[in-house]
Formats: structure tokens, C-alpha cells, sequence
């Protein structure tokens, strides 16, 4: 969340010219933020067992994945076209460190699902 939130803010305060590139990354890092809250906020206040109905773990799983993947390509958007701005260059360096620590954190949330899973009561 951190390397996110740096990424947006070293675009944000860049002087850039590729509007759509940089607009772009700025929506995908704000979308991944506000749903990895939403997700934290779920977590804290019990909600996920209220909700019975929602698959969780499948749904933080699609969560990562195209977060992931939109990260990615933000990323290598925002890298091809810095033009040398240190801000820019900033904000895709994190982009690609986002990408790896939500890579990271996909393949844990469902390493941690499925052990869940198939020792518990489930099977």
C-alpha cells in the first residue's frame, strides 16, 4: 500500500505531458488503494462472516489478480514514457514494486486459502 500510495504521489507531483499514460496509472493505483482498504476494513470489523454468501477468499483472489495485472501494464506504460523525469520515473519504479509485493500477496492469500481450506471443517 505504501509503494502505491509513493507511486501516485511522485506522478502527481510531476510536470508531465502524456496525459493519458499518467492519468491512467494514477486511476489504477488509486483503485488498487481504495480496494485494499476496502478489503482491510471487511477484515477488521467481521464482515466476511455476516456475508456468508460471498466467496472471500475468491473474491480477494480476483482482487489481486487484476489489480495486478493493471498495475503491470500501468507500469510499463508510465516506464515508456517518463522521458527521463525523475518524478515519473519514480512513480513506475514503484509501480513495479507494487506489482511484485501484490504478486507476493496473491500468492500468500491463496496459499493461506486453500491449507485453510482443506484442513479445515470444509472437506
Amino acid at each position: 500500500q505504501i509503494s502505491l500510495l509513493i507511486g501516485f504521489i511522485s506522478v502527481n507531483n510531476s510536470s508531465w505531458t502524456d496525459y493519458s499514460a499518467y492519468s491512467f496509472f494514477q486511476i489504477v493505483t488509486m483503485c488498487d488503494l481504495v480496494m485494499i482498504l476496502f478489503f482491510y476494513i471487511m477484515h477488521i470489523f467481521g464482515v466476511y462472516r455476516k456475508l456468508t454468501c460471498v466467496s472471500w477468499p475468491l473474491a480477494e483472489f480476483l482482487h489481486y489478480l487484476i489489480g495486478t495485472i493493471l498495475l503491470l501494464i500501468g507500469s510499463i506504460v508510465a516506464a515508456a514514457k517518463s522521458y527521463n523525469i525523475t518524478g515519473l520515473v519514480a512513480g513506475a519504479t514503484f509501480g513495479f514494486l507494487a506489482t511484485i509485493l501484490c504478486v507476493i500477496s496473491m500468492w500468500s492469500s491463496y496459499k493461506v486459502s486453500c491449507t485453510t481450506q482443506s484442513t479445515g471443517k470444509y472437506c
